[in-house]
């Protein structure tokens, strides 16, 4: 297995690893903003205002991106990683 392959297959494994994050990062992005700013607004300050729903947000994005991000670290496996070792690397 020459450099190409490695980094071919470290840039797949990236950008898997990126795409299968993006909707829970965004979400907790989204949802900290929308707080923060209503925090700001209202003056506001409790811990749990931030961390209660952030976290429902987060578990709920996640359950319902599941089975795409699976679907897709099992196609990743199979055509990156099984790939690999039946040729021999």
């Amino acid at each position: 297995m020459g450099e190409n392959e490695i980094f071919d297959v470290l840039r797949e494994g990236l950008w898997v690893a990126l795409i299968v994050s993006l909707p829970v990062l965004g979400v907790a992005l989204l949802v900290g903003v929308v707080i923060g700013l209503f925090q700001a607004l209202t003056s506001v300050q409790e811990v749990t205002l931030t961390f209660v729903p952030k976290l429902a947000a987060i578990l709920a994005v996640f359950w319902l991106s599941m089975g795409y991000s699976g679907q897709l670290l099992v196609n990743f496996y199979k055509d990156q990683v099984i790939e690999n070792i039946t040729r021999g690397y």
